[in-house]
């Protein structure tokens, strides 16, 4: 299995990142696959070919650390071909979110974005 799940959602609470400029600020790092649950259940097959499909985005994966578990926010067909690669890591840009310990509900407690 190349992942550690297959998921359709983003179970974790909206933090605020939406462009590469946002995310920039985040050092990456290296992420095993098997340790990603992806927030995508579709693959756009041309993405995944397209020798240029980074030209525009991020070099770098986005994954969403939350509830103790790694959710792969943007990114999926860079994670895909690095295990066509036979790859078993990747880097990719790590937010770490952190519920709000002893409240009901997925609220943010606080996005830190290492430096």
């Amino acid at each position: 299995m190349i992942f550690k799940a297959v998921g359709d959602s983003r179970p974790y609470p909206d933090h605020g990142l939406v462009t590469p400029t946002d995310w920039s600020g985040i050092a990456p790092r290296q992420v095993r696959l098997d340790e990603l649950i992806t927030t995508k259940t579709t693959l756009d097959l041309a993405t995944l070919l397209d020798a240029d499909s980074t030209f525009y985005g991020d070099l770098f994966p986005h994954v969403v650390r939350w509830d103790g578990h790694l959710y792969l926010e943007d990114g999926l067909h860079r994670a895909l071909r690095a295990a066509l690669h036979h790859r078993t890591v990747l880097y990719a840009r790590v937010l770490e979110l952190s519920p709000v310990r002893g409240a009901r509900g997925a609220e943010p407690e606080s996005v830190r974005t290492p430096r």
